[in-house]
């Protein structure tokens, strides 16, 4: 008898150029676990947006393996900053309810009244604006903080590209001070990359 463990692999390419700069993609990864990459300085750099289990343990082999000629494109989301990981654990904390979505389905509509924050655990989110798509969100992102802060209404539509896991956290366990932090933070992105910050609805 022979027992193969389920095999997990992260496929990278490296785009060296003359002038000595360089570039990375993910291409592709196993299904499970999150794969998390990090550059020469060890700073989080890129991470997947999903994990399945179920898939992972039933097909992982090497003949479902780039060894197998095989790949599983991976689904690469933003990192998240080191405010929304602090906030994470203070949410986490709270032992909050979690609710779950399915491809498709919206978490909060553009322009509804909102009174809770959002943690995604698992999954990708679009965030969409007046029906443009102008970020997807993954694991450890924080949402929702700008209902909170400008006067309870969603500023934009948070709808799911894969299936998701989502903690749910009223506003009264909502740390303000650190609320305010992180929507500056993201104002000063925004205003960086043409005035769009891609969080916060």
């Amino acid at each position: 008898m022979r027992i193969v463990g389920p095999t997990v692999w992260s496929t990278l390419a490296l785009t060296v150029r003359a002038d000595g700069s360089s570039d990375f993609e993910l291409v592709g990864a196993s299904s499970f676990p999150r794969h998390w990459i990090y550059d020469q300085a060890c700073r989080l750099a890129a991470k997947t947006g999903l994990i399945d289990f179920r898939s992972w343990y039933a097909q992982a082999s090497p003949e479902h393996s780039p060894w197998g000629d095989e790949e599983s494109p991976a689904i690469v989301t933003a990192v998240e900053t080191a405010m929304e990981r602090d906030l994470s654990l203070l949410i986490v904390g709270t032992d909050p309810p979690f609710m779950k979505l399915l491809p498709g389905e919206t978490l909060v509509e553009q322009g509804a009244p909102g009174e809770e924050l959002f943690l995604l655990f698992d999954g990708v989110l679009a965030v969409e604006r007046d029906g443009e798509t102008i970020a997807d969100v993954g694991p450890g992102a924080i949402l929702g903080e700008m209902a909170l802060l400008q006067g309870g209404r969603r500023t934009a539509t948070l709808r799911a590209v894969t299936a998701c896991r989502v903690a749910v956290v009223p506003s009264d366990r909502v740390d303000r001070r650190r609320l305010e932090e992180l929507a500056g933070s993201r104002k000063q992105e925004g205003e960086g990359q043409g005035g769009h910050s891609s969080q916060g609805p």
